[in-house]
């Protein structure tokens, strides 16, 4: 449950620090991107604009036309009426009341049943191709036409396209510039990722980070959640220099004493006795199996959190009842519990089955079962529970053991992890990061709760079917 010294971690344990923005430059990639971006934006924009101007155009046009329609209607049933009533006579002194007092001239013709022709307003200065005319056959033949020159709506338009040209200028110079700037405050938090980026593959640092603008929207959430993951690469890689660490200092102790041992018997000077001689060499034989051993228990138990945490561990999932791991795995250790003088009990009632793989479920048992027994001081009691509980089947170990320091507590679990109050136990630091990598590999759940003095209790929660 300890760990050798946190050893060349120092340059990982500093405050983090935040990116300055006099730090952001802009990078030729991240540049174009935003050029274009700013350049759909703009294209959106003036399309959208555009298309108004020309829809407000037509409207306007139509319009104006459809007024001097209505204008020329109008006025053709009056002059069909006054003429109906008095002849050319009455028409055309309406005609001259009406043409001195409106704003603008309309050209009015009357053809006298075909065969004369009488214009009653001036013929001079009239465009015959700027002229609309609408024309009206009386009840005795008598055709009246009334138009209208279409020279000053087309004056009117033509003013109006040029003040619409001048206002989509405007537009489009807007939009290049609105779109430029807006891009650039959008690609703002991406460059200080980006800068991020960039120190920890130049520096090799993790503690950098990215502060957050406090405006809640997709932006700083995304700066957030790179600020997790650099909180987590950060810890991996913590933990791994520290496991590296712990690794050379615990590996350095058994090879040492193997190659002592080999230089003892390569060194010793043969003896006259054949067989003490060989009972000399096979006793360092059997330390250099034994700190071999000890090499290989530790590799292979760093292979299997390795295999179990990356998701890659076979697993035979078989029905398996917790009572028969729990007794197997007390049995196991029911006589060193004897030896230290620590009661072993156990409460396992049967039926309380789970999908798992019963060789890796001992190996869970057992490594709980021994660090509750090699931490239990003589005169203390460990004892193991199953029980069901909220859908799932628990294994609990409790014991009065000299507990875990609440500093401790949260890195209980790491890899090669030996805390102060462990270090005179033999151990590899690994049992329980074992446990917790096969318990999660089942879908499942540890925890550890304790007070210094007052013992621990480790929980293991696993799917109930």
């Amino acid at each position: 449950m300890s760990s050798a010294p946190d050893r060349g971690r120092e340059s990982f344990a500093e405050t983090a620090m935040p990116i300055a923005e006099d730090e952001i430059d802009s990078r030729p990639p991240l540049r174009t991107f935003g050029l274009r971006l700013a350049l759909w934006y703009a294209t959106l924009f003036v399309s959208g604009a555009i298309a108004i101007v020309f829809v407000t155009y037509y409207l306007t046009s139509t319009s104006l036309a459809q007024r001097d329609q209505q204008i020329i209607k109008g006025k053709l049933g009056d002059y069909a009426a006054a003429y109906s009533r008095g002849g050319v006579r009455v028409l055309a002194a309406t005609v001259r009341a009406e043409q001195q007092a409106a704003p603008e001239r309309l050209f009015v013709r009357v053809v006298d049943r075909g065969v004369e022709a009488v214009v009653l307003s001036n013929p001079d200065g009239w465009d015959p191709s700027k002229l609309e005319i609408v024309s009206a056959r009386l009840a005795d033949g008598t055709l009246v036409q009334v138009g209208k020159s279409t020279e000053a709506r087309d004056d009117l338009l033509s003013r109006f396209r040029a003040a619409l040209g001048i206002v989509t200028l405007f537009i489009v110079l807007i939009a290049l510039t609105g779109g430029w700037l807006a891009t650039q405050s959008a690609l703002f938090p991406i460059r200080r990722l980006t800068l991020a980026v960039q120190r920890i593959i130049r520096t090799g640092r993790t503690d950098a980070r990215v502060p957050l603008e406090g405006t809640g929207d997709a932006i700083d959430e995304l700066t957030s959640l790179f600020n997790t993951m650099l909180d987590k690469i950060e810890g991996l890689v913590t933990a791994m220099r520290g496991a590296l660490d712990n690794v050379s200092h615990d590996l350095r102790t058994p090879l040492t004493r193997l190659r002592g041992t080999a230089e003892m018997a390569l060194a010793s000077p043969p003896s006259g006795d054949a067989a003490q001689q060989v009972d000399f060499y096979r006793e360092l034989l059997a330390d250099c199996v034994e700190e071999s051993d000890r090499v290989l228990v530790m590799l292979n138990t760093l292979m299997d959190i390795s295999e179990a945490e990356s998701g890659t561990m076979q697993l035979r999932r078989e029905p398996v009842p917790l009572a028969e791991v729990v007794a197997r795995a007390v049995d196991l250790y029911r006589d060193v519990a004897d030896a230290k003088g620590v009661a072993l009990g156990a409460a396992a009632p049967p039926g309380i089955v789970v999908v798992a793989d019963r060789t890796r479920l001992e190996q869970v048992a057992a490594n709980l079962i021994d660090n509750a027994v090699k931490y239990t001081p003589a005169g203390g009691r460990v004892d193991v529970e199953v029980r069901r509980d909220a859908g799932a089947a628990v294994v609990q170990v409790r014991d009065t053991g000299q507990g875990i320091p609440s500093d401790e507590l949260p890195r209980i679990f790491e890899r090669l992890f030996r805390g102060d109050t462990s270090r005179a136990e033999r151990g590899l630091g690994l049992g329980l990061s074992l446990v917790k990598a096969i318990v999660e590999a089942h879908g499942g759940a540890v925890e550890v709760s304790s007070e210094p003095g007052h013992g621990s209790v480790f929980t293991v929660r696993l799917p109930n079917p």
